[in-house]
């Protein structure tokens, strides 16, 4: 690998991490619709419902059982985009350790 090519890789990850902030945000932006939907669904359906306290919680969790897989996919999916903008981070260090390593065997 050459000082060329380490420099391209660090620009496509600089470039590809600027996009993972516009990606977290979005991913924040639908797991906090999600998790709206979520607590709307529920409690409407907690109020709506009849018997004992338990009796009307456990059917409004199954009335919000699909916002609930909603809220969780999006929050995976959060989760997925933080690990991605991670490695890419670590990929970046790396490159420009070995980046300084050359030209330090260059001054050699």
């Amino acid at each position: 690998m050459n000082y060329e090519e380490i420099q391209r890789q660090i620009a496509e990850l600089i470039a590809e991490n600027s996009k993972g902030s516009t990606a977290l945000f979005e991913a924040e932006s639908k797991l906090a619709h999600a998790e709206y939907e979520l607590d709307t669904v529920e409690q409407k359906a907690f109020i709506s419902a009849e018997g004992s306290v338990a009796d009307r919680t456990a059917i409004a969790r199954l009335k919000a059982s699909q916002s609930r897989l909603e809220r969780d996919l999006r929050r995976a999916e959060l989760n997925r985009i933080k690990a991605k903008v991670k490695a890419i981070e670590s990929a970046l260090i790396s490159l420009a350790t070995q980046a300084k390593l050359m030209q330090a065997e260059v001054r050699l």
